[in-house]
């Protein structure tokens, strides 16, 4: 029987076995992250090397939403070290630019719009748009840049191609974008399915897994910190997400003008499942105290998150639970986030990409879905994680809870599990990054 402190060592030992093991041992000191080659370092360039537009990061209020971005940037680090990568981003605020610039340092950012008029407004753009070869539309909840992808086409006549996104309604519009792509990844089966039900004809499609499971951000320096303001033991807590049914996008940004109705709607819904929902994360947060004695940290993703901490999560646990949660209760960004999961027992979450963070930084991450959370879910099914996946209106408080700490008390073979399914989808990582490389390669210079 191992003691408390060997048994944290071998948990240590097995993480830090598992990041070495798919080639990852940088994400497990930030000292040995800065040290890892951007794009241009990795080898001399030739005289004219392809020049890829990345087109990325859809919003900041959500630290999924963020890390797209790092993850299809080190995708392409991996398997594209030789091209120039010009990312345009939709938002690069709340600090996620100086994010981006400190790991991928020669990285080329462009900022602008396209006007209504169809006209782009900045000349930085403009000269994107005519030094690029190849327009990459990355991961998010749907093809976002549809817009940008039919002027990319109509004004350049230059190919381009989309990798793991959400596809659901197929209109007339976006069915001759995807048609007209050279390849497109979804980051799901059910959205490959939806492809092919609405007849796309694109040459080539395929499953690719959202690319945030290819993060490797951290913040070691914020992370200590936290950790040791609040008694934090490295591998010894669990990090849960909470979420309501619907985001509620009308309070987060200006720009959105829902109808009263729709807003009735959303919070009505939001008021109806928001303790029930709340109760079966609150019922594993006590058995994990109570079971391993050890701590617990309410996260958000969110921006809104963290004002549902405290109320839906904190208040309503016994005093005996209570004491043993800590609420990270102010926005973060995905490096700290990567910090904190890499150093958790596990991460459960009623969000999608917390649980991704986790996973591609070493830590068994379990998702509770919420039928409101779209089709991306089916992600988890498809990498082989259909055992850490709850559907949140088919399993009870016990069904969660049980799962949650059998992690506990199985770690070795979790953590085995995991690095079989992280090899999985690096496997397919690259058998898809080649098609993505190939197709830059052919309408790049010769």
């Amino acid at each position: 029987m191992l003691n408390p402190q060997q048994d944290f060592s071998r948990r240590t030992w097995l993480k830090q076995s598992f990041c070495q093991s798919l080639g990852m041992a940088g994400v497990l000191s930030s000292n040995l992250l800065s040290q890892q080659p951007a794009f241009s370092q990795l080898q001399a360039k030739p005289e004219r090397v392809p020049t890829l537009l990345l087109r990325s990061g859809w919003q900041t209020v959500n630290i999924g939403d963020i890390g797209h971005s790092p993850g299809i940037l080190k995708l392409l680090e991996l398997y594209a070290p030789h091209f120039q990568i010009i990312l345009w981003p939709n938002s690069v605020d709340r600090g996620v630019e100086p994010m981006l610039k400190k790991r991928f340092p020669d990285l080329k950012i462009v900022k602008g719009r396209l006007l209504k008029n169809g006209k782009l407004d900045s000349e930085s753009l403009e000269q994107a748009f005519r030094q690029a070869d190849f327009f990459l539309h990355g991961s998010g909840p749907s093809v976002v840049s549809r817009r940008e992808l039919a002027h990319w086409k109509k004004t350049t006549g230059k190919p381009y191609g989309i990798y793991g996104v959400t596809v659901s309604e197929i209109n007339a519009e976006l069915h001759k974008i995807l048609s007209e792509a050279d390849f497109i990844f979804t980051r799901e089966t059910h959205s490959l399915k939806n492809l092919t039900d609405a007849k796309v004809t694109s040459d080539y499609q395929d499953f690719a897994p959202d690319a945030t499971f290819a993060i490797d951000l951290t913040d070691d320096l914020k992370v200590r910190s936290f950790q040791k303001q609040n008694q934090l033991e490295q591998g010894k807590y669990l990090c849960a997400v909470p979420r309501l049914r619907f985001t509620p996008y009308h309070k987060i940004h200006k720009s959105i003008r829902w109808s009263k109705e729709k807003i009735h709607q959303v919070e009505s819904i939001n008021r109806e499942f928001q303790e029930i929902d709340h109760a079966k994360l609150r019922a594993a947060i006590i058995k994990w105290v109570r079971t391993s004695g050890q701590k617990v940290v309410v996260c958000p993703e969110m921006t809104y998150q963290t004002e549902i901490i405290h109320p839906l999560v904190i208040d309503p646990l016994p005093p005996d639970v209570k004491k043993m949660v800590v609420p990270h209760d102010q926005y973060w960004l995905p490096d700290e986030a990567g910090s904190l999961y890499r150093d958790a027992s596990a991460v459960l979450s009623m969000e999608c990409h917390s649980p991704i963070i986790a996973c591609a930084h070493g830590t068994p991450g379990l998702y509770v879905r919420q039928p409101t959370d779209t089709i991306k879910g089916q992600m988890w099914y498809d990498i082989g994680l259909k055992d850490w996946t709850f559907e949140i209106d088919e399993v009870n408080q016990k069904q969660i809870s049980e799962r949650v700490i059998d992690i506990y008390h199985h770690y070795e073979q979790s953590i085995d599990k995991l690095k079989s399914v992280m090899q999985s989808i690096q496997k397919r990582q690259k058998q898809t990054m080649q098609i993505v490389t190939a197709a830059v390669r052919k309408s790049g210079p010769s």
